[in-house]
């Protein structure tokens, strides 16, 4: 059987995310009584940070048990564009436990897990 999985490979950036909107500071008091402190903070310091507000994910599906007389290993794989967080997390999901006897194209996987899985289309990420 044919196996399919995502591989994370990006967005790693916080400045993707900022260009889109997708973050928001956050202040965080280091508070009495804790066993270790970073460099230079102390009791009672305030640290702001930028957190992500809405996680995307991009990357590729590996595929694996292919014949490896015409693919490398037995191996092939088809780039993934960065899509929303929770549709990566149930895409992923829902191919740890694909199989099929033959190799789907990357049309058909995609096709095939937003009319049974999610019942709508991905939500991709705007790339402008």
């Amino acid at each position: 059987m044919i196996t399919y999985s995502t591989n994370y490979m990006g967005p790693i950036n916080i400045d993707w995310f900022n260009k889109r909107g997708l973050t928001c500071k956050v202040s965080y008091v280091y508070e009495e009584g804790r066993s270790v402190y970073p460099i230079g903070i102390s009791p009672g310091d305030v640290v702001e940070y930028t957190e992500v507000t809405t996680n995307y994910a991009g990357g590729r599906i590996d595929i694996r048990g292919l014949d490896p007389e015409e693919y490398w290993e037995g191996r092939h794989e088809y780039g993934l564009p960065i899509m929303h967080g929770e549709d990566w997390a149930m895409l992923t999901h829902w191919l740890d436990h694909h199989k099929t006897p033959e190799l789907w194209t990357y049309d058909e996987l995609i096709d095939t897990f937003e009319k049974k899985v999610l019942k709508r289309k991905i939500r991709w990420a705007d790339e402008s």
